[in-house]
C-alpha cells in the first residue's frame, strides 16, 4: 500500500498530469513483485527472531507454513522477475532503482543494520523511500530534485512512524535482542527524536512546494497535515499512555496517504 500511495502521485507530478494507465500499472506491479521478494527474503533471514517476537510469530516462515529455503528461493525469484519486467516494460533506470531498493532492504537493513545499530530504521528507511523516485524515473527516465525531495519525505517520515510502533513493542524487540531506539535509548529519548524528525519532515514537505510546480493546494495541505503530525507527536512526548504512541502510528499512515494525495490533486488541478 505504501508503494502505491507514494508511486502514483510521484508519477503524476513527473508527467504534469495523468500518465498512461499501462505505465502506472506496470510500475506498481513490478515494484510490488520486487517488494514482495524483499519481504520474503527478510522473513528467511529473520526467521530466528520472528519466532521470538509476538508481533511476528504468525508470519508464514515462523508459523511453519512455508519452509525457510523455499521462502528464500521464492524471494530471490520475485526480485529477479520483477527487475526483468521493469527493465523490459518500463526503462532500465526504474528497474535499477527498484533492484537497489531490494538489495538495500535485504542486505543493508536486514543483515547489517537491524541487529547492530539503533539507527537501523533511520538508514534502512531509505529502501522504503525509493518508490517516489522509481515512479519519477518510470515517467521521465531521469531523477530530479523533485524526486529526491519526495524520497527525503518518506525517509524522514519512516523513523517517527516506526518508532511509534516500536514503543509499544519494545519488550518484543528487547526479548529478540534487536537494538531499536526505545530499547537502547529509552522511551523518552525516542519521543524526543520522533519530534525532531517530524519537524524535519514538515520542513522537507514545504521545500517540495518551492522546488516543484506544485501550488497552493499542496502547500496548504502540507502545512495543515504537518501541524497535525507535530501535534500528535508532541502530545506523545508529554504523555505516558501507550495509546498516544498508537495514535501517532495511525496518524502517520493517514498523513502520508493524504500528503501524497495532495500531490496528485494539485497536479490534476494544474493540468
Amino acid at each position: 500500500m505504501l508503494l502505491v500511495i507514494t508511486t502514483i502521485p510521484a508519477m503524476m507530478l513527473a508527467d504534469g498530469g495523468m500518465p498512461s494507465a499501462w505505465l502506472m500499472l506496470a510500475t506498481v506491479l513490478g515494484g510490488s513483485v520486487v517488494a514482495g521478494g524483499a519481504n520474503a527474503m527478510n522473513m528467511y533471514f529473520d526467521r530466528d527472531i520472528d519466532e521470538i517476537m509476538l508481533r511476528t510469530q504468525e508470519r508464514p516462515v515462523p508459523a511453519g507454513q512455508v519452509e525457510p529455503e523455499r521462502a528464500a528461493v521464492f524471494g530471490f525469484l520475485l526480485g529477479a522477475l520483477g527487475f526483468a519486467f521493469m527493465y523490459l516494460a518500463i526503462n532500465p533506470l526504474s528497474a535499477v532503482l527498484t533492484l537497489s531498493a531490494f538489495a538495500f532492504y535485504v542486505i543493508v537493513y536486514t543483515l547489517i543494520l537491524k541487529r547492530h545499530t539503533s539507527l537501523n530504521i533511520v538508514i534502512g528507511g531509505a529502501a522504503g523511500a525509493m518508490p517516489p523516485m522509481i515512479g519519477w524515473a518510470a515517467v521521465t527516465n531521469s531523477v530530479s530534485i523533485e524526486a529526491v525531495l519526495m524520497f527525503a519525505i518518506v525517509a524522514a517520515w519512516t523513523p517517527p512512524h516506526f518508532w511509534a510502533l516500536s514503543i509499544n513493542y519494545s519488550s518484543d524487540y528487547k526479548r529478540a535482542g534487536i537494538p531499536m531506539l526505545p530499547v537502547v535509548a529509552g522511551v523518552d529519548a525516542t519521543k524526543r527524536q520522533m519530534l525532531y524528525y517530524t519537524i524535519g519532515l514538515v520542513a522537507v514537505t514545504i521545500a517540495l512546494a518551492f522546488f516543484s510546480d506544485l501550488g497552493a493546494v499542496y502547500l496548504a495541505s502540507a502545512m495543515a497535515l504537518g501541524a497535525g503530525f507535530i501535534y500528535v507527536v508532541a502530545r506523545l512526548w508529554r504523555s505516558k499512555s501507550a495509546r498516544s504512541a498508537t495514535a501517532v502510528f495511525v496518524y502517520s499512515i493517514i498523513y502520508l496517504a493524504l500528503l501524497f494525495g495532495a500531490i496528485a490533486l494539485d497536479t490534476l488541478v494544474r493540468s
